[in-house]
């Protein structure tokens, strides 16, 4: 498949080196740089935005959230030779490509369900994620599903109004879990623990809430009903690391309503 990819970021450059991987082809790149570096690091043409694009499959727009709009604009005049597009937002419906769909070009979504902290990273973890796929088009849906598994992703399909919804259970499963984490190594350190001691722990109750679900894998005082232990916790806090204090009374009241202990910490966690 010949694709062209326009937003050479961490997403779409990751997505980028898995397809050349599997065989696809980068047929040409647009960034915000005249001549982008990841054109030549992907050995491919590097595009202008006043020119055409070259004839595609597919055309992957890995932009901001709030760029695809405006960049679809911008490409629609010049994608005479694309059959398809999609961007890789997880959030932001298909219509935001209206204006390529407009000229004829088949348009889509196709959201990798993966943390991309580096193209390197990124490129590592593709094979074995999810990826939604978001298109009213069985020409296309078919396209994509068989991108998604030449690169060993798991296709499913993903509807266009519900996007926000589930890219919002997807950031909290990403950035809430990394900024508990990020409270965890901050009171470790404050009590003179290593990081790394939590390394197993955090293992297995990452492997326990994919295995029983969140509700039976919760453990602790929470979960128990322990204030005691809480109290004590949250002074031990307020003497030594009183800037971490409302933090965790924050996600100690997340805790305890999905222990269903609500009641009995309201005075605790406020």
């Amino acid at each position: 498949m010949n694709i062209v990819l326009v937003g050479p970021g961490r997403a779409g450059m990751s997505l980028a080196h898995a397809l050349l991987g599997a065989g696809h082809q980068i047929v040409g790149v647009l960034g915000r740089d005249s001549v982008p570096a990841a054109a030549v690091e992907l050995k491919s043409p590097p595009l202008t935005w006043d020119g055409l694009l070259p004839a595609a499959d597919l055309l992957i727009i890995g932009t901001r959230d709030d760029a695809i709009v405006e960049v679809a604009g911008r490409l629609a005049p010049r994608a005479i030779g694309v059959k398809a597009a999609v961007h890789l937002s997880g959030s932001v419906g298909v219509g935001a490509l209206g204006t390529l769909g407009g000229v004829g070009v088949t348009i889509g979504g196709f959201h990798p369900l993966q943390s991309l902290p580096s193209v390197e990273i990124g490129l590592r973890r593709l094979a074995g994620a999810w990826a939604g796929i978001t298109t009213d088009d069985p020409d296309l849906h078919a396209l994509l599903t068989d991108m998604a598994v030449s690169i060993d992703m798991i296709p499913f399909d993903l509807a266009d109004d519900v996007r926000p919804l589930y890219h919002a259970g997807a950031s909290a499963a990403a950035n809430y879990l990394v900024g508990s984490l990020a409270l965890a190594e901050r009171l470790f350190s404050a009590a003179g623990v290593p990081w790394a001691a939590a390394a197993p722990m955090v293992e297995a109750v990452v492997g326990n809430v994919m295995d029983v679900g969140p509700a039976a894998a919760l453990t602790g005082p929470i979960a128990r009903g322990d204030v005691a232990t809480v109290l004590a916790q949250r002074e031990a806090i307020r003497k030594r690391s009183p800037e971490l204090e409302a933090a965790f009374t924050d996600i100690g009241r997340a805790v305890a309503h999905l222990a269903g202990r609500s009641e009995e910490f309201e005075g605790v966690l406020k």
